[in-house]
C-alpha cells in the first residue's frame, strides 16, 4: 500500500466506524470505484485495534464502572443501574454475534457491492431521518430495559450488510424506542466495544492462519491515525449532536447513494 493510501483509508476508519454513515460502505467504495488494491487482512486488524483504543480510551470511565458493576453483580447479586446497561450491552450483543457467525460468507460472496451499498446507504439514511423526526426523545440510558436492548441489538444485527451503518442503524432503533439523541448515541458507541474487539479478534486469527509476514509500518500508521481520527470523531460527533441534529448525516447519506447509483448506471 502507498502511504497516502493508508492515511486515507485509516482516515476514513477512524471517521465512519462511529458517524451514521457506514465504515464498511466507504472501506469497499475506494477498490471498488477508484481500483485500489485491497487494503489487506492486516491492515483491517491494524485501524480496528485503532478504533476500538479510541472508544474505550474516550469511554474509560464508563467501561470501568460498567465491568465492575457487572462483577457485583455476577459475583455478589449486587444489582444497580451500571450492571443493567452492562447486561443490556451483552444482550444487544448477541444477535449481531450470531448472525456473523452464520450469514458471513453469504455477505461476502453477495452483499458486498457499490449496488447494495447504493440501496442500504438512500434507505437506511431515510430511516434515520425517520427515526429523529419521529421519535420522542423522552427516555435515557438510566431507563434502558433488557428488551429495548433486544431490539437494538437485532438492528444492529442489519450493519452486517454493507452500507446499513452499525452506529447509524443502532442510534435509529434507540431514536424509535424514545430515547434522546445523547443516550441513543452513547449506547450505541458502548455497545460497539464488544463488536468491535470480537470482530478485530477473528480476523487477527485469519491473520495467523494466513502465516504472512506483517509489514509493521502500514500496521503501526494505520492504528494511530484510525485511533486519533476516531477519538475526535467521539468527541465532536456527541458534543454537536444536539445542535445540530441528523439530518446533515442524512443529507451526506441521499447525496453519496445517489453519486453510486450514477456512477454504476
Amino acid at each position: 500500500m502507498e502511504l497516502w493510501h493508508i492515511i486515507v483509508l485509516a482516515i476514513i476508519q477512524g471517521l465512519t466506524e462511529f458517524l451514521p454513515i457506514s465504515s464498511s460502505a466507504h472501506l469497499i467504495l475506494p477498490s471498488e470505484l477508484l481500483g485500489w488494491q485491497d487494503q489487506g487482512l492486516a491492515f483491517d486488524v491494524a485501524v480496528h485495534v485503532g478504533t476500538l483504543s479510541a472508544v474505550i480510551w474516550y469511554f474509560r470511565r464508563d467501561v470501568g464502572q460498567l465491568t465492575v458493576a457487572w462483577c457485583q453483580d455476577t459475583l455478589k447479586r449486587q444489582v444497580g443501574p451500571d450492571s443493567g446497561l452492562a447486561w443490556a450491552i451483552i444482550v444487544a450483543t448477541i444477535p449481531a454475534g450470531l448472525a456473523g457467525i452464520l450469514l458471513d460468507d453469504l455477505i461476502e460472496e453477495h452483499l458486498r457491492s457499490a449496488a447494495v451499498i447504493a440501496a442500504t446507504t438512500i434507505g437506511f439514511g431515510l430511516v434515520l431521518w425517520w427515526s429523529d423526526a419521529a421519535g420522542a426523545r423522552e427516555r435515557s440510558l438510566p431507563g434502558l430495559r433488557l428488551r429495548d436492548a433486544l431490539i437494538i441489538g437485532l438492528a444492529q444485527a442489519l450493519a452486517l450488510i454493507p452500507g446499513t451503518s452499525r452506529s447509524g442503524i443502532t442510534i435509529t432503533a434507540a431514536l424509535f424506542l424514545g430515547f434522546n439523541r445523547d443516550s441513543a448515541a452513547r449506547f450505541s458507541f458502548l455497545l460497539s466495544i464488544p463488536l468491535i474487539a470480537a470482530a478485530g479478534m477473528l480476523k487477527t486469527l485469519d491473520l495467523i492462519g494466513q502465516g504472512e509476514a506483517a509489514q509493521w509500518q502500514p500496521i503501526i500508521a494505520g492504528t494511530l491515525i484510525a485511533f486519533i481520527s476516531a477519538l475526535l470523531c467521539i468527541h465532536l460527533f456527541l458534543r454537536f449532536l444536539e445542535r445540530i441534529g441528523l439530518m446533515p448525516y442524512v443529507i451526506y447519506r441521499l447525496i453519496l447513494g445517489a453519486l453510486l447509483l450514477v456512477m454504476i448506471w
